[in-house]
């Protein structure tokens, strides 16, 4: 079992900057990539960025350049750095942590962008 809790939500102005945290906790050491996806309102979960226990990284087009994915293996945390945010990133972010065939998730923080 791992347990992910996320922080760093909250409103910021468009063009502003936030960094999301996802702190792991149980099984931790069989966690084999660790992601943030997101959900806006009336929209499917998408894929935001994901970082692999290697620490490749992969990103959604529309966070390339601007969101940044990083983890720090010794508090076993991830972060989202995002910056230069658009009202379009408004929505609940989530993380996400595979281990083997099972993927977790954390309850998900808000992201507001104010236009």
């Amino acid at each position: 079992q791992v347990q992910l809790v996320e922080s760093g939500g909250g409103l910021v102005q468009a063009g502003g900057s936030l960094r999301l945290s996802c702190a792991a906790s149980g099984s931790i050491s069989s966690i084999k990539h660790m992601a943030w996806y997101r959900q806006a309102p009336g929209k499917q979960r998408e894929l935001v960025a994901l970082i692999t226990s290697s620490g490749a990284t992969n990103y959604a087009d529309s966070a390339k350049g601007r969101f940044t994915i990083s983890r720090d293996n010794a508090k076993y945390t991830v972060y989202l750095q995002m910056n230069s945010l658009e009202p379009e990133d408004t929505a609940v972010y989530y993380c996400n942590a595979g281990v083997y065939a099972l993927l977790y998730w954390g309850k998900g923080t808000l992201v507001t962008v104010s236009s």
